[in-house]
């Protein structure tokens, strides 16, 4: 008998204040700060995570909703940026301009503070309809956005220094056939001196039910090198795996309108066959003729559907760089969390599929079918749901999910900057923490 799994139970925390009374679509916490982006109408509100109070407003930017967000990462002491993609089809990057180590703990700003000290620096246009998603990559030097006019842009920070904010288009990647809703970089976690796979990496996820991936290859073009089918249906979003195991490849995590959540692992050629054409033609991919570069492309294949725990679209989930664990939510007010466990069944590198949940698996596309026998390589794993929490935000339907680091009050202090809680943000202006606890 397999020991039962560790349960999660979610307790919620004061909601953050003041409430946005409109609905707010995500909220993204900044990589080392304990302030929290939240994007509602046309507006942006910056939440301390120590008081769990606005810390300040991005504001008259945009001339139609902000609908995604992202913090610059890597920049110096003192210093914050975002950028905010709009459905005016416009992207903004702005910049915080005074001293933030005070302003993040003092609960005592005044209103013209919050909007005065965030200055629109530059606004990047070229998007024929809404902007659904932007994200920085993890160096900071390359930007994504997306939108409904089915396109991707990629802009290069060109400027001489960081203050100098000069964004350059170097690529427009228009290979989806419908509305892009998210764009995601890989982390560099786990990339160095993996040859070709070292590069920076972009994931895009559609209308049209695919994910597809992009690099950028020797000749300094954007090209796509998998496409992700399996979805039923709307990919609403994706995200990277934070911090892989051991020295695997980042895996890919999405989810959509069919109510599942899929993870996505990258098949790595041997470092012999990726250097081969690289000898053959000179260093590089920028010499090797079009109709030779077959080895660009890449072979990606579903390793898990998570066990379905939705009853409507999937519009958030987030991949917990601490536990692993990955959290869910979306249209049915449902918060659901899931652990991936080793599986106790495999036994000299294989396992099978003996049991009803196992041979549902397989019919779901969970583990590949082969006659009733399905065998794992050895240290495979399987995903269980821990926790269950329905009407998070009442009768609204929840729009974004993060896990993110305490720094409130209520937190332990040897705990805050350390002990993880998951963020909701909802149709109904709220934005809720949660408390995890482990049983």
């Amino acid at each position: 008998m397999s020991p039962p799994a560790e349960s999660v139970k979610l307790a919620p925390l004061p909601p953050f204040k003041p409430d946005l009374y409109q609905r707010a679509w995500q909220s993204i916490p900044h990589p080392t700060l304990p302030l929290l982006a939240t994007v509602h109408q046309k507006s942006v509100t910056v939440f301390s995570l120590t008081t769990l109070s606005a810390h300040s407003s991005l504001t008259n930017g945009h001339e139609r909703s902000v609908r995604s967000t992202s913090w610059k990462p890597n920049l110096g002491p003192h210093q914050l940026c975002l950028v905010t993609g709009s459905f005016d089809s416009t992207a903004g990057i702005w910049r915080w301009k005074d001293d933030i180590e005070v302003e993040i703990t003092d609960e005592d700003d005044d209103d013209d503070t919050k909007e005065k000290d965030w200055e629109l620096m530059v606004v990047l246009d070229g998007h024929d309809s809404e902007i659904k998603s932007v994200s920085f990559s993890p160096t900071g030097q390359y930007l994504a956005t997306c939108s409904r006019d089915k396109s991707v842009w990629v802009w290069e920070d060109v400027g001489e220094n960081e203050a100098d904010d000069e964004w350059e288009t170097v690529a427009v990647l228009n290979e989806h056939d419908g509305d892009v809703k998210a764009v995601a970089w890989c982390p560099e976690t786990n990339r160095s001196g993996r040859g070709r796979y070292s590069s920076d990496v972009l994931a895009s996820a559609s209308y049209d039910n695919t994910v597809r991936v992009w690099r950028e290859d020797g000749d300094g073009e954007w090209i796509c090198v998998a496409v992700l089918e399996g979805h039923e249906g709307t990919v609403w979003g994706l995200q990277w795996e934070p911090k892989p195991k051991d020295t695997k490849f980042p895996r890919l995590l999405s989810w959509g309108a069919d109510c599942t959540v899929r993870v996505w692992t990258l098949k790595e050629e041997d470092e012999e066959e990726v250097e081969a054409p690289q000898h053959a033609w000179g260093g590089g991919l920028g010499g090797i003729p079009n109709t030779m570069r077959r080895s660009l492309k890449e072979e990606w294949e579903c390793t898990a559907i998570l066990p379905k725990a939705h009853t409507r679209d999937v519009y958030a989930a987030s991949w917990s760089p601490e536990t692993g664990m990955v959290a869910s939510s979306g249209s049915d007010g449902i918060i659901a969390v899931y652990r991936e466990e080793e599986d106790i069944n495999s036994t000299n590198g294989t396992a099978h599929a003996t049991d009803d949940e196992a041979a549902a698996m397989e019919l779901d596309g969970d583990i590949p079918m082969t006659n009733g026998h399905t065998e794992k390589p050895r240290g495979s794993r399987k995903w269980k749901t821990v926790s269950t929490t329905p009407n998070a935000h009442g009768p609204y339907e929840v729009n974004h999910i993060t896990w993110c680091k305490r720094y409130d009050q209520g937190c332990p202090p040897e705990k805050r900057g350390v002990e993880e809680m998951l963020v909701t943000t909802g149709d109904d202006g709220i934005v809720r923490p949660w408390q995890v606890i482990m049983s």
